[in-house]
């Protein structure tokens, strides 16, 4: 039976990736997971947000575990964005904070842009 042209294709991209890339992978999932959640929010679909924001959560904590805090001198201050973030988000779900909501994802996308931008350093530097 053929797989699903889309899983085949994103199953190849993850198992192709460097690790910046995956880093990369990660946040921008992150980030759609709380502009869902946002948007879920708006309308009180507190379900879907619901959903969306434990998603955000297991991505939050897999970065926090994957994290070795030892290896550069920020890895203790990114530790604590991870624990404060993963803290802001279960108290963002259990209040259905849109506003709280918000202000992670504004964090996030702040993360994100800087951890991509580090990718393509990485990128254009073996080239």
């Amino acid at each position: 039976m053929m797989k699903n042209p889309r899983e085949t294709y994103l199953a190849a991209s993850v198992s192709t990736a460097s690790p910046a890339q995956l880093l990369v992978m990660l946040y921008e999932r992150l980030s759609l997971d709380l502009h869902r959640a946002v948007s879920a929010l708006d309308v009180d679909d507190h379900a879907t947000a619901h959903g969306a924001i434990l998603h955000a959560q297991d991505i939050v904590t897999e970065l926090r575990s994957s994290l070795k805090v030892e290896l550069w001198s920020g890895g203790p201050g990114l530790a604590a964005m991870y624990d404060w973030l993963l803290t802001e988000l279960v108290t963002a779900n259990v209040r259905k904070d849109r506003d709280l909501t918000r202000a992670c994802l504004d964090i996030v996308d702040e993360l994100r842009a800087v951890w991509r931008e580090a990718a393509g350093s990485l990128i254009s530097a073996s080239a």
